[in-house]
């Protein structure tokens, strides 16, 4: 079964019309940073279950909003003085060595986790922008 809606972009553009380029931009904006908040709020609490110095948590940062392939997008990364954006990997996927690491799956799960309360938030962010 599919389903096939028609009209989004015509209502994308009369939004724009309305309010204008800049103003659907900030709403955007507003709502993808309300979103990876609740994104990583969740991503620390899977954290918490295997962490150590608990240094993987304190680097988790959000970038501002950017275009990426002509899309506005907010990037969760992992930035700070230890340098855990080296090992995220190495968690997330194990290695030859230790194939089965203690937060394997984490960022995957967080993604599971987040994503209806995500939804919720980005939804909720853009009525109260319109």
């Amino acid at each position: 079964m599919s389903v096939n809606i028609t009209g989004i972009n015509a209502l994308i553009n009369e939004l724009e019309r309305r309010l204008g380029q800049n103003r659907m931009q900030e709403i955007n904006d507003r709502a993808l940073k309300e979103g990876a908040k609740v994104f990583v709020r969740e991503l620390k609490l899977q954290f918490e279950h295997f962490k150590d110095t608990g240094a993987s948590i304190d680097e988790i940062t959000i970038s501002e909003p950017m275009w990426v392939r002509g899309k506005r997008t907010i990037k969760v990364h992992w930035r700070g003085p230890k340098g855990r954006y080296r090992i995220i990997h190495l968690n997330e996927w194990g290695t030859v060595e230790n194939p089965n690491p203690r937060g394997k799956g984490v960022i995957a799960r967080a993604l599971r986790n987040a994503e209806e309360e995500y939804r919720r938030v980005v939804r909720q962010a853009l009525e109260r922008g319109i």
